[in-house]
């Protein structure tokens, strides 16, 4: 009986951790951890790093949390994610709903008590633009929803960086630029692999209104929009040599990969996807190490 009830505990707990897509939130914290190195041009106090990411981590969670609770029905239909915690039945929707809102309101009390206003001003509009913006007004709406709900996942290095400064500048700036023009494309290749998913769900992507040849040509061109942007680092005197040939180079491998999905009759592409994700941690983490202080 003990261990059965350790094993039922122990399914729990990782079902709960999977709702909030912990992948994410870990490459929400390095981003915001960029912005808070690049705000102090080193570490800053380990107790400001510590509340800052937890604040901004579990308002990230939280809202994963908040988007899988209202698109159950629609997560219920995709192959893609109906074996996730709620459409699979492993977590009622009630408790997940009162788990996503418990995890967003100890974000903004720990923005707002042990970090600053400002930076609790950006971690609230970063979750008002996934679960009101992107999940409840356009996602089922409009294949805009990718762009414009962009700004959220956009917005943690910008977090990062007024934890530490309380203002905002043209060096987060900077760094939300790279975020902002990175998703789409990372998106849409997903997107593209699952268009009969979504266009079974009734969910407008770009695949589905557009086809997948105009997805494929909004992909390439986000790409070649990133590489002159990836260097705007080291161009505005934040990053240094390092960075530059870095981010040069992974941004010619991305656009390399890119045009190879984009001519290729396999529409799949997850190697591309997977691309991305490794590209924006590394690029993010070079960027640390050879920042200009």
């Amino acid at each position: 009986m003990v261990v059965k009830a350790v094993a039922l505990y122990r399914s729990v707990v990782r079902d709960y951790i999977l709702l909030t897509k912990p992948g994410i939130v870990m490459l929400v914290l390095i981003t915001a951890l960029t912005g808070m190195y690049l705000a102090k041009k080193g570490f800053p106090d380990p107790w400001l790093i510590f509340w800052s990411l937890l604040g901004t981590g579990l308002a990230s969670a939280g809202s994963a949390v908040l988007n899988q609770f209202f698109d159950r029905d629609i997560d219920a239909i995709m192959s893609r994610t109906k074996g996730r915690p709620i459409p699979s039945g492993s977590i009622n929707p009630l408790n997940a709903l009162i788990f996503g809102v418990i995890l967003l309101a100890g974000s903004f009390y720990i923005m707002v008590v042990f970090v600053n206003p400002v930076a609790t001003f950006f971690t609230a509009i970063a979750s008002f633009f996934y679960v009101v913006v992107y999940t409840l007004a356009l996602k089922r709406k409009s294949p805009l929803a990718t762009e414009i709900g962009g700004v959220s996942g956009a917005l943690p290095p910008v977090i990062g960086y007024t934890s530490v400064t309380g203002q905002f500048g043209m060096e987060p700036l900077i760094l939300f630029l790279i975020m902002f023009i990175w998703q789409p494309p990372h998106f849409w290749v997903l997107a593209v692999k699952y268009a009969e998913d979504y266009k079974k769900a009734n969910v407008p992507t770009l695949p589905v209104v557009k086809g997948i040849f105009q997805t494929k040509v909004r992909t390439l061109l986000y790409t070649a929009a990133l590489f002159p942007v990836s260097l705007l680092p080291t161009l505005y005197g934040v990053a240094g040599k390092i960075y530059f040939f870095t981010a040069f180079t992974l941004s010619l491998i991305y656009l390399v990969l890119t045009l190879r999905f984009f001519f290729s009759k396999d529409s799949k592409g997850m190697f591309l996807f997977f691309y991305s994700i490794v590209y924006l941690a590394l690029l993010f983490s070079v960027m640390v190490f050879d920042m200009i202080r």
